[in-house]
């Protein structure tokens, strides 16, 4: 009788062994089904840092893009997942969260934002041919004689933003001199030196070409450069947190020149930064895009999920329809594949229909100039 026991209990335990077993690999098998039911894509933006709120715009157009394609089927008719990483907008951190995507196995990665950062990451992704699409990196370089077939961007490079600039400075300001000051960072020095070729070809003056430390509160120093220089136009090529210091203190100080920045400076924090100082600043930015029926739904549904498309939102979510559009038109997720759709296709997106050109360069946007007034940023037609 005890052996009898001894075997029953051994028969149960066996079974249940065998039942434990089997959940076992149902789980897995539903976990790779799960994970063969969708396809990944990145999004590689600044989450921390001064650049935050820009990331955190790209990302919520990114996933509402996601959440809408998701509701008519995905792609391929699988889920689209959205894989975010913060790079804070720096280079040494942006190229370990290129790693990342690498190995999250993600299709494409739609940023970075930065173009130090962008360069940096496009080190990895060059050499795992994985598709990036920038929603605001403008470094000519980056698409230019680059080398980097997966690259494209949603945004124009800046020797259209720096033509647009000295067109203004020379037909609408008529000023002789200028100073030029930029932040030093790869891409914002690459504007400021085109923006100074243009202006000496076109006969105007250059009195002040210089750079400025980034992360401080005080640049008294460059405010008396200016003075010194008594130009009429002051360009800035950098980012809004500088601008709105550079401008108040040069404000404060007595200087009257106009100033005159770049799309980064776009921002509803320069104007909070910069208070009445900002007043009167011109800014070069994209063309505004509120009345395509398709962005302002897209605004829509930002603003019920308490949110909105910052200022470059419109930007990344081109980037996500464009991708979403090649994978489902190429039946594909194949950078190659997708990069031949990106190239040759006509794309509807909230910026209107887009194509790409051969090196990844979007046509179809372009750059305008805006104002500040009564605390807004106010298209000028000129």
């Amino acid at each position: 009788g005890a052996q009898l026991n001894e075997k029953n209990t051994n028969c149960k335990t066996g079974k249940r062994l065998v039942f434990i077993l089997l959940c076992f690999l149902a789980l897995v098998f539903l976990e790779g089904c799960e994970k063969e039911g969708t396809i990944k894509i990145g999004v590689a933006v600044p989450l921390s840092g001064d650049f935050a709120p820009n990331g955190i715009a790209v990302k919520n157009t990114v996933m509402l893009a996601a959440d809408v394609q998701n509701t008519h089927g995905g792609v391929l008719n699988k889920k689209v997942q959205v894989i975010v990483e913060d790079d804070v907008c720096k280079p040494e951190i942006a190229a370990n969260v290129a790693s990342k995507m690498v190995s999250e196995n993600v299709v494409a990665v739609i940023g970075h934002l930065c173009d130090d950062a962008t360069i940096e990451a496009m080190q990895v992704y060059k050499d795992k041919k994985l598709l990036v699409l920038s929603p605001s990196a403008a470094a000519p370089g980056l698409t230019i004689n680059s080398g980097y077939d997966n690259f494209f961007r949603t945004i124009p490079h800046e020797s259209a933003e720096a033509k647009t600039q000295v067109d203004f400075i020379q037909n609408h300001l008529k000023a002789d001199k200028v100073a030029i000051i930029h932040n030093n960072g790869f891409q914002e020095k690459i504007l400021a030196t085109t923006v100074k070729n243009g202006l000496t070809d076109k006969n105007i003056e250059i009195v002040l070409f210089d750079s400025i430390q980034t992360g401080t509160d005080n640049y008294i120093w460059i405010v008396h450069e200016i003075h010194r220089s008594d130009p009429d136009v002051v360009v800035y090529s950098g980012y809004y947190p500088e601008a709105a210091k550079i401008i108040s203190q040069a404000r404060k100080t007595g200087v009257k020149a106009t100033f005159i920045a770049g799309q980064s400076v776009k921002d509803p924090s320069f104007i909070k930064l910069c208070g009445r100082f900002s007043e009167g600043v011109y800014v070069s930015a994209l063309d505004e895009i509120s009345l395509n029926p398709l962005a302002v739904k897209i605004r829509q549904d930002l603003e019920l999920r308490e949110q909105d498309p910052g200022n470059f939102g419109f930007q990344a979510h081109a980037a996500a329809m464009s991708l979403f559009f090649a994978i489902n038109k190429s039946g594909s997720i194949e950078s190659k594949k997708l990069a031949a759709v990106l190239r040759t296709e006509s794309i509807p997106t909230t910026l209107g229909k887009i194509t790409f050109d051969k090196n990844g360069d979007i046509e179809g946007s372009g750059f305008v100039m805006y104002k500040v007034a009564n605390r807004k940023f106010m298209k000028v037609d000129w």
